[in-house]
């Protein structure tokens, strides 16, 4: 069993073959990444600071008008665990954003090479279509007008005449 899942690691064309590992939990960066950006994108919501509000007046209300036999947490000292919670909260919300912050800046980052890359194939394309329809231009200057052409059959046709009644005078 330990052989086909080893094997398996060793199949893998999605990270060199001195990175892999085993680990499942967090194997892929990207899988953590889409992590970070899931609870960074809900932490930002009108509804998480509601829920977080109510959170917080819900626990001052129990802590100071609860029966005291079951209070938690002591108005008297300043809510204490309300306060290490919210701390404890704002100490993984501030890494995480900044982890979801990076991955868009790397997305932009791609995203700019691509625009980069495109406006120089766009401009590239344009280069050769003006160099195209500069070489049509003078290629049609070249070529003879209708009007040129009817000039050059009138005067053919003016020889041809004048060679037949030279030829009917003999």
């Amino acid at each position: 069993m330990a052989r086909a899942s080893n094997s398996r690691a060793d199949n893998r064309l999605d990270s060199p073959k001195g990175l892999r590992t085993n680990f499942t939990l967090f194997q892929s960066r990207d899988r953590f990444g889409r992590f970070t950006e899931a609870i960074a994108r809900r932490m930002g919501t009108p509804w998480f600071l509601f829920g977080l509000t109510i959170f917080v007046i819900l626990w001052m209300v129990f802590n100071t008008f609860g029966p005291e036999s079951i209070r938690f947490d002591s108005a008297a000292i300043g809510f204490t665990a309300l306060t290490l919670i919210l701390s404890l909260q704002a100490s993984y919300a501030a890494p995480l954003i900044l982890l979801a912050q990076n991955r868009q800046d790397d997305r932009d980052r791609v995203q700019i090479e691509q625009d980069r890359q495109r406006a120089e194939r766009n401009l590239n394309d344009t280069e050769y279509l003006a160099r195209e329809v500069v070489a049509l231009r003078l290629a049609v200057k070249d070529l003879a007008s209708k009007d040129f052409i009817r000039a050059e059959l009138r005067a053919l046709l003016e020889d041809l005449e004048k060679d037949k009644d030279d030829a009917a005078g003999r």
